[in-house]
């Protein structure tokens, strides 16, 4: 199950968005996403929900009373780093575009009014990324740890030379005094 925020002051466009995203399958190839959606009319109170709670996606209006898109995205990537941002947006300001992609880290730039297959598309495509990072960020930390772990002895290792003091007895026998490593 994947969470989803969606943050707009328009309470019909997450009406709107909240029913296509829990109608439509949400697939990626091979991979199929079930959601699990929360909707915020307030930025602010998003922003305690996201403290709050963990979730996988966060799309959020560009414009909007209390604190812009890229604004939010912008604190909700200090609060939860792992999570995929997308914004949308009604206005097609090239400047404000390029702000949201590098000051926020957002995965993708939507338009509005939108096109059903490509928002639930985008979204799919940034749940599969989010993924594909965490489990980058795994393998990493693994070969981090196997490569810091000590090398393990060889299963065929001989045990260390030792050389014996050995003197003759009067009779001739052999006495032997003890063992030492040989420091070869």
């Amino acid at each position: 199950m994947s969470r989803i925020m969606i943050v707009d002051d328009e309470q019909g466009v997450l009406n709107a968005l909240r029913r296509l995203l829990l109608m439509v399958p949400c697939t990626y190839g091979r991979l199929s996403y079930k959601l699990e959606v929360e909707t915020f009319t307030s930025a602010a109170a998003a922003l305690e929900r996201a403290r709050a709670q963990t979730f996988d996606l966060f799309l959020s209006d560009y414009r909007m009373p209390e604190m812009n898109g890229v604004e939010f995205l912008g604190q909700i990537n200090r609060v939860q780093p792992d999570a995929a941002r997308l914004i949308i947006s009604g206005y097609s300001d090239l400047n404000a575009f390029a702000d949201a992609v590098n000051g926020a880290d957002i995965f993708r730039f939507l338009s509005k009014p939108w096109n059903d297959y490509v928002l639930v598309s985008a979204i799919a495509q940034a749940l599969n990324y989010r993924d594909l990072m965490l489990e980058n960020r795994q393998l990493a930390e693994q070969a981090r740890v196997d490569s810091a772990a000590p090398a393990a002895a060889p299963a065929t290792a001989q045990p260390p030379a030792t050389t014996a003091k050995v003197r003759w007895g009067p009779d001739g026998s052999a006495i032997v005094d003890g063992t030492e490593h040989d420091p070869e």
